[in-house]
């Protein structure tokens, strides 16, 4: 926790008791238990919201190169089935008659 150990936590707690006074405190820390809770939730929003902009993100990439892939498919369909073109016809060399 905030890489404070037990011996830190008791003399923070003394010192908030001696400062703040016994009556107060329990509505401090209930304050701060509040404040922190919210805190908690705001950034689990934030971290959830931001997972979920990723999800959406790499579905449109995911759908974009999948419509592409079809796309090329569509195309080289067209391009095995298109009509042949019919061989042109050159005129042929007519031939002097003698």
């Amino acid at each position: 926790m905030f890489g404070i150990g037990m011996p830190e936590l008791i003399i923070i707690l003394v010192i908030a008791l001696i400062v703040i006074g016994p009556q107060k405190l329990p509505d401090i820390a209930r304050s701060l238990g509040k404040g922190l809770a919210e805190f908690k939730r705001a950034s689990d929003d934030f971290r959830q919201g931001i997972s979920e902009e990723a999800r959406a993100e790499e579905e449109k990439e995911r759908l974009a190169k999948e419509a592409a892939e079809k796309e090329k498919q569509m195309k080289e369909a067209e391009t095995a089935y298109a009509k042949p073109e019919e061989p042109k016809k050159e005129p042929v060399a007519e031939q002097p008659k003698a």
